[in-house]
């Protein structure tokens, strides 16, 4: 019998619809459906054992993620990656607090979706998302904007699963920021999937969902150009 994957891994995009339609339309007119729906209850549930041994086994030290079934640890980030998270995370987290918008997470925050577990570099939650979380809390749902930093290593999956995984589950904007060609993608959400809004490597970028929240993107990369940015948020 063909599995439900190896289904998956020949479909083709219908003329007008999506990948998901044409594969629910495909699965749809199937004689064998009951035993495809049989074979991913079986998938699931056996993922969903994986996940729990993966709650378990993580540590605050850890940094690692649940992503389709596989723990995915990640090795340290390079100087370029940290510098550009610090910079956002220190513009990003002052503007936040001085108006009072939500929270900032910072790689360490475990975003917990209907099937995977993420540690995004930079993500924020909304004032009303926020006031429901707990100081003991270590799981969080999806957040409104999220941001990654590309590496060699993660790149695929911040392009990849993670890309599709963040818009179905209604984050409703999306950065890419590459430390090494010094360009910061912006996606925002239309429907479930993303569209890009701009690619850019000077002047400044403006987020749609921190209100009014706008800096030069030098100032992601250099610290003379951050420092001013921050002084100006400051002064709000």
């Amino acid at each position: 019998m063909t599995t439900v994957l190896e289904k998956e891994s020949v479909r083709k995009v219908a003329t007008g619809r999506t990948e998901d339609e044409a594969l629910i339309d495909q699965l749809r007119h199937s004689p064998q459906l009951a035993l495809y729906l049989q074979e991913l209850q079986q998938l699931l549930a056996d993922e969903q054992k994986k996940r729990a041994q993966f709650y378990e086994m993580i540590t605050p030290e850890d940094k690692a993620e649940f992503i389709n079934g596989e723990v995915i640890f990640h090795s340290p980030v390079k100087l370029k990656h940290n510098r550009v998270s610090r910079r956002l995370l220190e513009l990003l987290g002052a503007y936040v607090t001085a108006k009072d918008l939500g929270e900032i997470g910072h790689e360490k925050m475990l975003i917990s979706l209907t099937r995977n577990d993420y540690e995004p570099d930079i993500c924020f939650f909304s004032k009303a998302k926020a006031a429901v979380f707990d100081d003991d809390q270590w799981q969080f749902p999806a957040p409104d904007f999220i941001v990654e930093i590309l590496s060699e290593s993660t790149e695929a999956n911040d392009r990849g699963v993670k890309f599709t995984d963040y818009a179905a589950h209604g984050v409703s904007e999306y950065w890419l920021i590459d430390p090494t060609a010094q360009t910061v993608e912006q996606y925002r959400l239309r429907g479930r999937k993303y569209e890009l809004v701009e690619t850019v490597n000077a002047g400044t970028i403006k987020s749609l969902t921190v209100s009014e929240f706008e800096i030069p993107v030098k100032a992601l990369f250099d610290d003379a150009a951050k420092k001013k940015a921050l002084q100006q948020i400051i002064t709000l």
